[in-house]
């Protein structure tokens, strides 16, 4: 998508106001979609190493995409600092493991939107104090929650059926004729399931950001006491911020369980990985929903391209290494981005599109 925007132009609101006003962009996203719903479940299904890439590296792409567009939402979009990301990915599991274990004949796809409506209401008692603090002080209170939230998941035991291991394991489940999760399920036909989830998901959430709501939101973060004078009323754009943003990140736990994982731990929700998100966001760019896409894609293919790129030149590279240069990688972009360009790799992207217009358009 590298073009020119100059001599495109809307005649009425409609067209103006569209998601995508550019042409090329629609282009683009075509592109995107044929690649994300076509190539990729073809390739899965008939490549030799189809499996690996569909567990291990789209399938957590798509879901850790869909956790930062829930966080980016609260911190990119409303400015309001969590560290509490991981806990409520995991209400949304838990959520949906219990829904499953009562209503065991409902759809899966229901329960799992369902579950983020639990995870919905766990962040709005706990973005209360954003009504008072602000910053590094509703930080600490999110990074509270997440511990407590941990407590909860090990020592509520009714949380996860009173199992002696203390794990959620999913069975077998279908639906729509197919088993689409548990150990017998296509990965494929998983992929195609929480891809389709994920754009639909991302599309509402652009669609919010546009409209009344992502306006106050973004008033919110700019300057709260100027918005609170214009008639945004605070105590409404910060509860429904926390809200929409842990209802992305319980949908993005529920799938993580049901159709990556097969079975969780409290581990798989823990601090590290709501440091994770945090980092997603960070170098994707505060405020776009593309650049919650290309944090996850950087963070969760690094380590990937630093183990397996060498080894095409006949370079061997040990796990420990891996490790330690990927944690350089991220740490120094980390400080990068935060001290110089604060909108991330989208921000690049969009500095590129700027430079190099070479798109061959006729009104270019």
């Amino acid at each position: 998508m590298i073009y020119r925007e100059v001599g495109q132009f809307k005649t009425d609101y409609k067209s103006d106001s569209a998601t995508f006003p550019i042409a090329q962009d629609r282009m683009g996203i075509a592109v995107m979609l044929v690649l994300a719903l076509v190539v990729v479940p073809l390739y899965g299904h008939y490549s030799s190493n189809g499996e690996f890439f569909i567990n291990g590296v789209m399938m957590p792409f798509m879901i850790f995409s869909l956790a930062t567009v829930g966080l980016n939402i609260l911190m990119g979009y409303a400015g309001q600092l969590s560290l509490g990301t991981g806990a409520f990915s995991g209400v949304g599991a838990y959520a949906c493991y219990k829904l499953f274990t009562y209503f065991p004949d409902v759809n899966i796809i229901l329960l799992v939107l369902a579950s983020g409506f639990f995870a919905a209401g766990v962040g709005i008692i706990f973005g209360l104090p954003s009504l008072r603090i602000k910053g590094l002080y509703l930080a600490v209170t999110t990074l509270a929650a997440q511990f407590f939230l941990e407590w909860c998941f090990i020592r509520v035991e009714w949380l996860y059926n009173y199992d002696p291991s203390g794990a959620i394991i999913v069975p077998d489940i279908m639906s729509f004729g197919f088993v689409i999760a548990g150990p017998r399920a296509d990965p494929v036909v998983k992929y195609l399931v929480v891809a389709l989830l994920v754009i639909a998901m991302t599309w509402v959430a652009s669609n919010i950001i546009q409209g009344r709501i992502g306006r106050a939101w973004m008033m919110i973060r700019d300057m709260d006491i100027a918005a609170e004078l214009m008639g945004v009323k605070p105590l409404a754009a910060k509860l429904s911020a926390f809200a929409v943003s842990s209802f992305y990140c319980g949908v993005a736990g529920a799938l993580m369980v049901f159709f990556w994982l097969g079975a969780a731990e409290v581990e798989s929700f823990d601090i590290n990985h709501s440091f994770l998100f945090l980092f997603m966001v960070i170098i994707g760019g505060m405020g776009s929903l593309i650049g919650s896409f290309m944090g996850a894609a950087f963070i969760w293919v690094l380590p990937i391209v630093i183990k397996f790129l060498p080894a095409t030149f006949g370079v061997e590279v040990s796990a420990a290494t891996v490790e330690h240069v990927n944690f350089m990688i991220v740490g120094a972009l980390i400080i990068f981005f935060l001290a110089i360009e604060p909108h991330g790799l989208a921000r690049l992207w969009q500095l590129g599109k700027e430079k190099l217009r070479v798109w061959p358009f006729p009104y270019a």
